[in-house]
């Protein structure tokens, strides 16, 4: 049976420490190697595919689509709108007009959309993208990357990242961003001087970053029991992931975070700001707080409360397995499927 082609285009890897790298790594390896029996899957090809599958919106791609997709369909992953990226980069507002009438253009030259969480079908259809071309797909992290360490493991982690053995220790992934919780993840730690706390990234945009300046300080002089990574390769995440006890990501604002699986992989409770995109997605996997003040009082108890502790991670273990890959899969294979026979 002849093969139908699948063209993966996207510069999502040329910056570091960004989830959208992650996800385009994770979903081309799921079907690649899941789906090889009907695709062959390539990546950014100069070819005109059956499937060209954007997963960043360069100038150039949208320059080159009419050629590429000419004798198949075009597909776009939307991993920001406006929204999230006006509390991500602190850019002039005619650059921001520019941009985000650009970003527009894209998604809507393009024949299907697919995101990541179904919340932002709704804020598509309010920037004129019919709902009917919009597919939800979550995303999917492999367990074989990442997954939990033995006790011995996680204890030489910390020796090797020089976090204390001893203490409780709550770790941030993502950008260093206002958007991400930076400050109230501070404050916290501020209110908390025996826990550890830890954060893996950094300014992978630069000085663009919102809050860089005031970020930046603090990074070159951090307070006593916060430890900041920086930008941390995919291949060491696994094990600053089981250094943890819990996952604690207080964005603001935010699609489907790659490092909320990654930490379910692990096993670690997850700690989130209490925000409406999380509820179709998430689910009761997670414990939520509003504020600085509830953030304090949550973490105190998973430190204290052994059983309550526990059950955060069988909740993050259940929302490890309502994402495992083989259901991920289906989902790609009748997606792709479907398009090929409209």
């Amino acid at each position: 049976m002849k093969k139908h082609t699948i063209n993966m285009v996207s510069a999502a890897t040329s910056v570091k420490g960004q989830g959208v790298g992650s996800a385009y790594m994770e979903q081309v390896k799921l079907v690649r190697e899941g789906l090889a029996d009907k695709f062959e899957v390539f990546e950014n090809a100069r070819m005109a595919a059956d499937i060209t599958h954007y997963h960043t919106i360069n100038p150039n791609y949208l320059l080159m689509k009419k050629r590429r997709c000419k004798n198949g369909t075009s597909v776009c992953y939307v991993h920001f709108v406006p929204e999230t990226v006006e509390e991500s980069l602190n850019l002039p507002k005619p650059a921001k007009k520019i941009f985000y009438k650009y970003m527009l253009k894209f998604y809507r030259s393009m024949d299907h959309i697919v995101v990541v969480n179904p919340y932002f079908i709704d804020v598509l259809e309010k920037y004129d993208i019919p709902r009917e071309r919009v597919t939800y797909i979550p995303n999917f992290v492999d367990t074989d990357q990442f997954h939990p360490l033995t006790p011995e493991k996680k204890r030489n982690v910390r020796r090797h990242f020089h976090i204390p053995e001893d203490k409780f220790v709550v770790l941030c992934v993502g950008q260093l961003q206002v958007r991400k919780g930076a400050f109230d993840f501070l404050e916290c730690a501020r209110r908390m001087p025996d826990v550890q706390f830890v954060w893996a990234g950094g300014f992978s945009f630069g000085r663009i970053t919102d809050g860089y300046s005031e970020l930046a300080k603090v990074v070159k002089n951090p307070p006593p029991n916060v430890k900041f990574l920086g930008i941390v390769d995919r291949e060491n995440m696994n094990k600053i992931y089981n250094a943890a006890d819990v996952m604690a990501l207080l964005s603001y604002d935010e699609l489907f975070p790659m490092t909320i699986l990654e930490a379910m992989c692990v096993n670690v409770p997850i700690l989130l700001r209490d925000i409406p995109i999380y509820n179709n997605i998430l689910f009761d996997f997670y414990y939520r707080e509003k504020d600085v003040d509830g953030f304090v009082r949550e973490l105190e108890k998973l430190r204290s409360d052994k059983e309550y502790y526990e059950q955060g991670v069988a909740n993050s273990k259940r929302g490890n397995e309502f994402y495992e890959k083989k259901h991920v899969l289906q989902m790609w294979d009748d997606y792709y499927t479907s398009l090929l026979k409209k």
